[in-house]
Parts: C-alpha cells; structure tokens; sequence
C-alpha cells in the first residue's frame, strides 16, 4: 500500500465560499438498488469551485495563499487572491509554492504558471489547463502530472501535442497555462486495499462470465469457461473491447492531426 505525503498542501481545510454540496447519484435508492453500476455512495466530500477560466482579470496579479487536496481530482488546487480581494481556486503548478504571484493575460512573461495565449507561448514549453474552443475555459490537460507541448505555430492554428501523443490544431486565440500540472506521482500510489476503493466511491467489479446468463451475455456454464461468441459484449449487447466508438463524422476530427496511435489524420 502506498499513498501520497502530500508535502505540497499548506492546510486541511478548504475556503467555504469557494465550496458547494453535489447530489449522489450513486448508491441504494429508497427501493434499495443500485443506480449506477460500479459506483457506490462513497466518503462525504465537498466540491470545489474551480476557475477554468482565469483571463477575466487581466494583468491583475494574485498571489498564492493556501495548496489543497482536492477530492473531486488527481491534482492539487491553489487558493489564489487577486489585488482587489478576491479569492478563486485553480489547477496548481508542480513547483507552485504559497506566495507566488499569478499573471492572466493576452501575453505575459514567460514564468511558470502563468496564462496566456498559445500564439505568445514559443514551440518547445509545456503548457496545461488548454483551451480547445475560444472563449470556452480549459477542458483538457487538467489531470495529475499532465503536461502539453507547443508543437509549432502555422498560420491561424498552434500544434499542440497533448498528453495521449495526439497533435491537435488549436485556434491562437485559444489560453493555456505554462508547466506541469501538480502531483506528478499520482499514477505510482497503489489502493492496496478494497476498502480504499469504496472512499473513492467504487464498488467491485465482477466478470462477466463468472454470472448467470441472464445478467450479461458472458454469462452462464462451468467455472472460467470462454464467453460462447467471437466477441466480447457488454452488458446491453453492444461490441466491447477494440470496437471504435468515435463516430468519422464528429466535426472535432478535422482539428486532429494525428491520433495518438500515430495515424496521420491529412
């Protein structure tokens, strides 16, 4: 069993403006059945506002105050104060300590953990927190320890290499955050334990054919017997395990380069 020292967080404690209850949609309803499988109602946590956005206050400085664990994600999050007071949480840097200062701009210098547009941001540098739709806020590069790479800027577009090895086009219009994401060594802790799974709201996961033939279509006969078809289903019948799911007329595909498989998309 190994976990994480969490040498990075400065309090236990999250700032309770910044802080909302979700609703479970997991566990035993009032008819006691499961809702949703796999999932259990889990530790009692509470969610916290995250600024994906972070441009809506340019040139602004805030400064680090607090690095939280946060619940809901792999990575750390900073509590950050602007100059006029007030106080938001972002996706934290790795090298990210408390009393560092934060710049959100068109262009700002070239210091980790400040946001800027991809078209300032040189070939070469890591970025993360990525903006893949104008003016929407960061969707992708948020999780532990991830991390993109500016792969040339042409024309309209930045070439970004994202964390999968897939290379994106994404508009120069579009923000990202210079660096890695924090807690890099999230993938080596191991569960150990069942029990451990059960706080981060899992429950066990059972073989298909180790069930009856009613419950899933691998199911039925002796022990580990095969699965009786030529390929592996899910439970309501649909192709499992190398079917592909992405459908070729999704208007996204026209911005991927090349898959992370190494499939070239032009």
């Amino acid at each position: 069993m190994t976990v994480n020292t969490f040498e990075e967080v400065t309090t236990s404690s999250p700032y309770k403006p910044l802080t909302v209850k979700l609703k479970k949609h997991a566990g035993r309803n009032n008819t006691w059945r499961i809702t949703i499988r796999h999932q259990w109602s889990g530790h009692a946590k509470k969610y916290r506002l995250v600024d994906f956005f972070g441009v809506d206050k340019k040139w602004i400085e805030a400064k680090v105050e607090t690095i939280e664990y946060d619940p809901y994600r792999s990575a750390f999050i900073a509590l950050i104060c602007y100059k006029d007071g007030e106080r938001r949480y972002t996706i934290a840097h790795k090298d990210m300590n408390v009393w560092d200062k934060i710049i959100a701009d068109e262009k700002t210098p070239l210091v980790s953990w400040n946001r800027m547009l991809v078209s300032n941001i040189p070939t070469g540098l890591q970025v993360y927190n990525l903006e893949l739709i104008v003016g929407q806020w960061a969707s992708s590069i948020r999780a532990a320890g991830a991390y993109g790479t500016i792969f040339s800027q042409e024309g309209e577009y930045t070439q970004v290499k994202l964390p999968s090895g897939e290379i994106r086009l994404v508009h120069k219009k579009c923000f990202a955050t210079l660096g890695q994401v924090s807690n890099p060594d999230h993938n080596q802790v191991v569960i150990w334990k069942a029990w451990r799974s059960r706080w981060m709201w899992k429950r066990p996961t059972v073989r298909g054919k180790s069930m009856n033939p009613v419950d899933h279509p691998h199911g039925g006969w002796e022990g580990r017997s095969p699965i009786g078809m030529k390929a592996p289903k899910t439970p309501w019948w649909m192709p499992a395990l190398g079917y592909k799911t992405r459908s070729r007329k999704k208007t996204t595909s026209k911005w991927i380069l090349k898959t992370r498989k190494g499939k070239l998309m032009i």
